[in-house]
């Protein structure tokens, strides 16, 4: 009786798109505000390094996530020394990479979401005595949740199905840094269609789910 594929890459990719993600709202929201409503120099430069990734190939992205993290580097010597933390080859890593190269993914429709917010709907919520974070989520973010949405499981997508900038600064070490993405790929390599399939037909069904909710959640706003 043939034995089924290992899935321990494609659980691990969940749990490192997860959290990127979780990242990712976590940043991205705040940016997403910022670029939509805030007024100062050098808007327009942020906003353009921030959507690099989309245009950087991933090798040249995560090679530079290696050079920031890596142990020689300032930042990431400090996170060793004071708290114990390698990304480096690192699961951590991973969600670290996937965030970056996903956050495209949810501040363009964030940051459409938030501009079509009507301000006046907001000024009409302070004179009733709200404040600013009581106007943000009782009035910013349900008239934006389409977008919010939409910028989610796309970015929860793109961080699923990572493969340059994650084999750059994770490795690709069975069982702690694999992924699914790399897993199809080593799986290719020695001839193990088998296992290969089964991993992508995993990731492109969750793919193909997240396009059909962000089409959903963006496609006819007239709808509540």
């Amino acid at each position: 009786m043939p034995t089924l594929p290992d899935l321990t890459p494609f659980w691990l990719s969940l749990r490192v798109a997860s959290l990127a993600t979780l990242l990712i709202v976590v940043v991205g929201v705040p940016l997403a505000l910022m670029l939509a409503r805030g007024r100062f120099v050098g808007k327009g430069l942020l906003g353009g390094l921030l959507l690099l990734p989309l245009v950087l190939p991933p090798t040249v992205l995560g090679y530079g996530l290696l050079v920031l993290l890596s142990r020689r580097s300032p930042l990431g010597l400090w996170l060793e020394q004071t708290w114990g933390v390698q990304l480096v080859f690192n699961w951590v890593g991973a969600v670290i990479a996937s965030s970056v190269a996903a956050v495209p993914m949810f501040l363009i429709p964030a940051r459409s979401a938030f501009e079509s917010v009507d301000p006046a709907l907001e000024d009409a919520a302070r004179l009733l005595g709200r404040g600013e974070w009581s106007v943000f989520v009782s009035v910013t973010v349900p008239l934006a949740w389409r977008g919010l949405i939409a910028g989610v499981v796309l970015a929860f997508a793109r961080a699923l199905g990572d493969f340059g900038a994650t084999l750059m600064v994770a490795g690709d070490i069975p069982g702690r840094t694999q992924t699914a993405s790399l897993a199809i790929y080593d799986a290719v390599q020695v001839g193990d269609t088998p296992r290969a399939g089964l991993l992508t037909l995993l990731v492109a069904s969750i793919s193909i789910v997240a396009l059909l909710i962000a089409q959903r959640t963006t496609g006819d706003r007239s709808k509540p």
